[in-house]
């Protein structure tokens, strides 16, 4: 039984899926953490990915022998240097590595956000490639002329199974040195950064692959570490959420709401945005379309602190939340305890509104749902007004969709029927799809008809809570 191995190369750890090519079963999966970072300054050894990946391969057994294809979706943005060696010059500089902010402020200001805009979809913020790497050129210039090799963490990875120097649109959309609407490198921006020579730079990034280019094949020293057979085909793999998508099965107007430690809302788009305000970030897709995106700092961490005040643990806090349904009060949690993202608020903080003495426990916990909800759902509408194909299906994933308050409020607020789907491993899934559609020369839409992708639990509104999100986008406004 010919199989293909998804690799979802995140923050916290390495999770590799070995899936049936024909059927999308999974046989056998693997699991390896990476070192922990602890924000403002987040950074990792790339080696660390590497080792991380051998161990969770082997935890596949025997089914390795049977593998054909493999691909990587990794977390995105994250800045890798080597040299002409291959060696990593300094650690990585992760997405949550938010040192760079001053550097993409004054990136934004060289050039002004239409043009950042207009030019790669997106305006730079602390998050993206181009941001730490203009970090790094401002305190580590010595550095720079040793860096033979730029990449992004998928890009490493694959670079390790393969020796190619390659990414895929998907991860170079936010790079911010990319166009995801022509599929063309901009060297002027990698000039801004550096301070160099933008045409030497463009040597050092990554060529950029199509959605069903090989990447190669893995090399003997690589099977050999990581117990496969010779020929295994790699694909061009992509970003984490690039990988979420494929591995949803989502079509052109379907959205995915992602409840993590921090919340996401993209779409599969058939047409690309542009949206100076920073707050959609115009992504390409691991399909050949777009993924505008919005991101969120405040997610399950509000509810999970919430939960602390109120004595009680998450599963404990969703029950409370839905008993207040019925009797909501007027509670609400505009939910910035971390600052925020979208909108750009870096030193706002949260703030309980509606309080009154007969306040009750559930209503506080039906508040906070609410409040990360509806920054979230506000998401939505912004893909919406900077022109994204929506209007398709809702999945909710991730780990708030395994909250039954947060799924019911989810359909509640937005009025409509949400999917929650069958599998946590959404973007591992999506990896393997890849490998699948590299490996066979199938079309995405047909793995994901043969493989079920997608498939998952139905929840429909049980009541009328369009009144809420109207409530929260005047807080905001006032």
């Amino acid at each position: 039984m010919p199989l293909v191995l998804g690799i979802d190369s995140s923050t916290q750890s390495t999770k590799v899926e070995a899936r049936d090519i024909a059927t999308g079963a999974v046989v056998a999966s693997g699991h390896a953490t990476h070192p922990a970072t602890t924000p403002p300054v987040s950074e990792q050894d790339p080696d660390a990915w590497w080792t991380a990946l051998t161990v969770a391969i082997g935890q596949l057994g025997d089914h390795r022998a049977n593998v054909v294809a493999m691909s990587v979706a990794g977390q995105q943005h994250g800045l890798v240097l080597l040299d002409a060696a291959g060696e990593a010059v300094r650690p990585a500089k992760l997405w949550n590595d938010t040192t760079s902010a001053s550097q993409a402020e004054r990136l934004v200001e060289s050039l002004g956000a239409e043009r950042w805009a207009a030019a790669t979809g997106s305006v730079p913020v602390a998050a993206f490639t181009i941001t730490k790497l203009a970090w790094v050129a401002e305190h580590e210039p010595e550095l720079l002329e040793r860096v033979a090799m730029v990449m992004l963490p998928h890009d490493y990875l694959t670079w390790r199974l393969t020796g190619a120097h390659v990414t895929d649109r998907g991860d170079a959309s936010g790079s911010g040195w990319f166009d995801p609407s022509t599929g063309v490198l901009l060297p002027e921006l990698l000039a801004v950064a550096t301070g160099g020579d933008g045409a030497a730079w463009l040597a050092r990034v990554p060529r950029v692959l199509g959605p069903t280019d090989p990447a190669g094949v893995i090399t003997p020293e690589a099977a050999a570490a990581l117990g496969l057979p010779a020929g295994v085909i790699v694909g061009p793999g992509s970003g984490d959420n690039m990988g979420a998508a494929l591995g949803l099965g989502l079509q052109a107007g379907d959205v995915a709401i992602s409840l993590g430690t921090s919340g996401t809302v993209f779409a599969v788009s058939a047409t690309a945005t542009h949206d100076p305000s920073g707050a959609v970030a115009g992504f390409a897709s691991a399909s050949g379309e777009f993924l505008p995106l919005v991101c969120t700092l405040n997610a399950t961490k509000v509810t999970d602190t919430v939960a602390r005040w109120l004595g009680t643990d998450p599963p404990g806090l969703a029950e409370l939340a839905l008993a207040a349904v019925g009797d909501p009060g007027s509670v609400l949690l505009v939910p910035y305890f971390d600052g925020e993202r979208t909108p750009n608020l870096p030193d706002a903080t949260g703030t309980f509104v509606g309080l009154t003495n007969t306040t009750t426990r559930a209503q506080l916990a039906l508040g906070a749902h609410d409040g990360v909800l509806c920054g979230l759902l506000g998401g939505v509408d912004a893909l919406e007004r900077v022109g994204a194909t929506i209007g398709g299906r809702v999945f909710l994933i991730g780990g708030g969709a395994r909250s039954v308050a947060y799924r019911q409020r989810c359909a509640d607020l937005l009025g409509q029927a949400i999917t929650v789907p069958d599998t946590d491993e959404t973007v591992a899934a999506g990896a393997a799809a890849q490998a699948a559609v590299v490996a066979a020369g199938a079309s995405f839409a047909g793995i994901s008809e043969a493989w079920c992708l997608g498939t998952g639990t139905a929840v429909v509104p049980r009541s009328d809570a369009g009144g809420v999100r109207e409530r929260y986008a005047n807080e905001l406004a006032g």
